[in-house]
């Protein structure tokens, strides 16, 4: 779309791609209406239907794992509103293709006619580069949509996130997953698989809606005659695909039942699980993922060595392999479901988020900020700051909360394992506070 001039505004409806173009594009959705599993964005309620309802974009980030439909939803959104769409991206573009972008945006302007950027992998502009759209940004030159797969809170610049607002894409589930071969085989024809293997294919694709396309494509390209099953897919594919067993028990009740043995404390129920998963053919570094975020969410700082001792199975896995490997995997798992359990870290999270949210423009009290201008330190910034250290006990009892804001208590430790001691501190800290408050 660049390198045009103000009479050529170019229509906003897509071509469409040629009939030998990759199955993942011809099966690109025509409207926001059809981009599957990311309803929560696109639907009436969602962000991006609102803004599109009301005709007038703001400039956003896309957060999401692969094959997700950013670049599909950039693309949509720009015809949505009548806006032109150009593209960069962050791994083959440089300062002069945006320098570039930047001003011929700028002539479409004076015509009348706005212009949506995506650029995609915008984390791996560096800081300099990312500070170069603010100008452009703020002044509506462009309205800037970008797309990562990275945390944007580390891989983007405080600047540029107070510009834009990050909307975070889903993985997308099984269902989603089943509604594009559904897709593909309204388009292609039924794919050569039993229904076990069409279940194991999904199951693989761990929510990449992209790579479950590329693979059915590569099924439909073979010629098969005969429907394979889990074990021939697998091998077909030369990837190792969930194997489902008569009972058909799927990918998601198989580490659902895991989750709630080992939440359950059931060491050997949880070891079969598992074994149920690994011997059919899934993924390890999938099992271990699950392992990791069970560690935080189920057991916390019960047992503040069992996220350690996931991400040491991780590590020894990745540097053994399979079949080695998997004895470390069976470690974590043990060491999961015989450790104490508390989900105190997770339900802190879920309630400091949502306080974050209420009260987000709440400013911290003067007293705990830094003021390294003279002008801050005029002001009050860092007054009457209580350094605990200087205290005879180590502890100041200070309020750190915003002003207007009664303190919270978000975690609360259970009577288990290494909690037990931290609540003990905790509640010898809120005696001193009080205390202190007394004595004042």
């Amino acid at each position: 779309m660049t390198g045009l001039f103000p009479d050529e505004v170019p229509a906003n409806t897509p071509e469409s791609p040629a009939g030998d173009a990759p199955l993942a594009d011809r099966l690109r959705p025509a409207n926001l209406a059809e981009v599957i599993g990311q309803e929560h964005l696109t639907g009436p309620e969602g962000a991006i239907g609102r803004m599109v309802a009301a005709g007038k974009l703001s400039s956003m980030i896309l957060w999401g794992p692969p094959g997700t439909g950013k670049t599909s939803i950039a693309r949509l959104l720009a015809d949505a509103v009548g806006m032109r769409f150009v593209a960069v991206s962050a791994v083959f573009s440089g300062v002069a293709d945006l320098k570039k972008a930047f001003a011929e945006a700028e002539t479409w302007a004076k015509a009348g006619q706005r212009t949506l950027l995506f650029v995609d992998e915008i984390h791996r502009f560096n800081r300099a580069q990312q500070d170069g759209f603010l100008p452009f940004v703020e002044r509506g030159t462009v309205t800037l949509v970008g797309a990562t797969t990275e945390n944007p809170s580390f891989a983007l610049n405080a600047a540029l996130l107070s510009r834009a607002q990050v909307l975070i894409l889903h993985r997308l589930d099984a269902a989603a997953l089943g509604h594009l071969l559904d897709r593909a085989e309204e388009l292609e024809g039924p794919l050569p698989l039993t229904a076990e293997a069409r279940e194991a294919l999904v199951a693989s694709a761990d929510g990449d809606g992209r790579f479950l396309l590329n693979q059915a494509e590569t099924l439909y390209n073979a010629q098969i005659a005969e429907p394979l099953d889990p074990a021939a897919l697998g091998k077909f594919l030369q990837r190792r695909v969930a194997v489902y067993d008569k009972d058909r028990d799927g990918h998601y009740n198989l580490i659902s039942a895991l989750h709630k043995a080992l939440r359950g404390s059931d060491p050997q129920a949880s070891l079969y699980y598992m074994a149920r998963m690994l011997t059919a053919g899934e993924e390890p570094l999938y099992v271990l993922r699950r392992l990791v975020r069970f560690a935080s969410e189920d057991i916390g700082l019960a047992d503040p060595q069992a996220l350690v001792q996931c991400l040491a199975a991780k590590d020894a896995y990745e540097f053994l392999g399979s079949p080695e490997g998997e004895l470390a995997i069976v470690q974590a798992c043990l060491y999961l479901a015989t450790a104490p359990k508390s989900n105190a870290a997770y339900s802190a999270q879920k309630a400091a988020w949502t306080s974050a949210r209420e009260t987000g423009s709440l400013s911290p009290p003067t007293n705990i900020l830094n003021a390294p201008t003279k002008l801050m330190k005029d002001i009050g910034y860092g007054k009457d700051y209580a350094y605990d250290h200087d205290a005879e006990d180590g502890f100041s009892g200070a309020n750190y909360w915003p002003e207007g804001m009664a303190p919270q208590q978000y975690y609360r430790p259970v009577e288990r394992g290494f909690e037990r001691e931290v609540l003990k501190r905790i509640e010898w800290w809120e005696k001193r506070r009080r205390e202190r408050k007394d004595e004042t």
